[in-house]
């Protein structure tokens, strides 16, 4: 008797939400394939349980689903890099998605690679970042791994998250409150969760707060602030209020308290890799508070010239974690600047939470550049206030020669100063 070929192996990045369970018996249909779902921990407001997780999983078609808790290593390896760069995409975007699909991507790969399948799968549209950020690395990691996109195949005949919905219909797939009428795109992890889709895709209209799991709306928020004291060893946040803690429960204790006091709520249009503009909302309580008291710690410990690089390069780094470009010598490079800039970083940091406004209430360090005589209006040995002219005097020397050299026919533009005559 013959023996059946074995059909070949397909690893699905699967979070249980509506694209990912759909192209689970899509790809059985579409390829022929055995599918391997895979689902990482990464701290989701809403993920299940392992084992339910699992169950839906091999109820809509896989074959198996691994699910792993990455929580310590993508704050650990993710985040905490990302937080001593001080990198924030476009100024204000504190990258919760783009940090985590590269970890996602490599256990992806790994386990790719123990099953012998010869693709990896996604379930990113071709008009998001997400894609980017899981090929990237993809091809990084392993790049003789054939690579499926749904959302970009020919043979996908969805064109809306309506159309998905009426197939797990069709299919009697479960979508845990997932319909038309809520239709918001929510993508989340113990850094944050951000919320896209329904009336965010109408920039002039404000958003619905109801839709808010992690941050209190500034209305609901207590009319009582309260103080929150942070402590960082070379940049990374180690313990709250003097108690030392893990990094997971160091984030879901400022989760907590910043949620609680309206901080890190962030509604923002945002320019996506691809060439298009998206609105999205993100809940990032803990995150933020993180990002003002490394701020207000570097401002104390480091020299002009190296805070004034620091912050030049990390929007470099920032674009690099936006655009997916983890596994790279660059990014890696910068981590190696950056690792020596956090080397004093090193003190506490206390704020004030008060209805969405975070106030920095108190400094310290070992390593603060902070002289209470040079900083005050009192003269003190160490500085003549003489010497400025000097210095004036030298660092002006180029303004005043090209004005006596060229006077008016110089082409600097003044702003057209009035004439004081009547």
């Amino acid at each position: 008797m013959a023996k059946t070929e074995s059909k070949k192996k397909v690893v699905l990045a699967y979070s249980g939400g509506l694209d990912t369970s759909i192209i689970i018996p899509w790809l059985k249909e579409t390829y022929d394939v055995e599918v391997i779902a895979f689902a990482a921990d990464l701290g989701q407001n809403d993920f299940p349980n392992a084992k339910a997780l699992e169950e839906k999983a091999l109820k809509t078609g896989a074959s198996k689903c691994y699910v792993l808790d990455l929580k310590k290593e993508f704050l650990e390896e993710y985040v905490w890099p990302t937080v001593r760069a001080g990198a924030k995409y476009e100024g204000t975007y504190l990258l919760g998605t783009s940090f985590a699909r590269p970890l996602i991507a490599k256990y992806q790969v790994k386990i790719a690679e123990k099953e012998g399948a010869y693709a990896v799968a996604h379930g990113a549209t071709g008009k998001g970042n997400d894609q980017v950020r899981f090929e990237l690395t993809y091809a990084a990691l392993n790049p003789k791994l054939e690579v499926i996109a749904p959302w970009k195949d020919p043979r996908w005949t969805f064109h809306s998250r309506e159309d998905a919905i009426d197939y797990a219909a069709a299919h009697k797939i479960p979508l845990n409150g997932i319909s038309k009428k809520k239709i918001y795109s929510e993508d989340g992890n113990l850094w944050h969760l951000s919320h896209e889709g329904g009336v965010l895709e109408f920039p002039e209209q404000e958003h619905k707060y109801e839709f808010l799991k992690h941050t209190n709306t500034y209305e609901k928020a207590p009319n009582k602030a309260d103080h929150v004291t942070i402590s960082f060893e070379k940049g990374n946040p180690v313990a709250i209020n003097g108690k030392k803690m893990g990094a997971v429960e160091l984030l879901e204790f400022l989760n907590e308290i910043g949620g609680k006091n309206a901080c890190g709520l962030l509604d923002i249009v945002e320019n996506r890799l691809v060439g298009l503009k998206s609105r999205g909302v993100y809940e990032t309580p803990g995150g933020t508070l993180l990002y003002k008291a490394h701020e207000c710690l570097q401002q104390l410990v480091l020299d002009k010239e190296t805070l004034f690089e620091a912050q030049k390069m990390s929007m470099t780094y920032a674009n690099l974690v936006y655009n997916g470009q983890w596994f790279t010598p660059l990014r890696q490079a910068m981590d190696a600047f950056f690792n020596e800039v956090n080397k004093v970083v090193t003190g506490e940091v206390t704020l004030k939470l008060y209805k969405g406004n975070i106030i920095p209430a108190g400094i310290k360090s070992p390593y603060s550049l902070y002289d209470m005589g040079l900083g005050g209006f009192t003269d003190v040995d160490m500085y003549d206030q003489k010497d400025a002219t000097g210095f004036i005097r030298c660092y002006g020397l180029p303004l005043k020669t090209r004005a006596l050299l060229l006077g008016k026919k110089t082409n600097v533009d003044f702003g057209g100063v009035p004439s004081l005559k009547k």
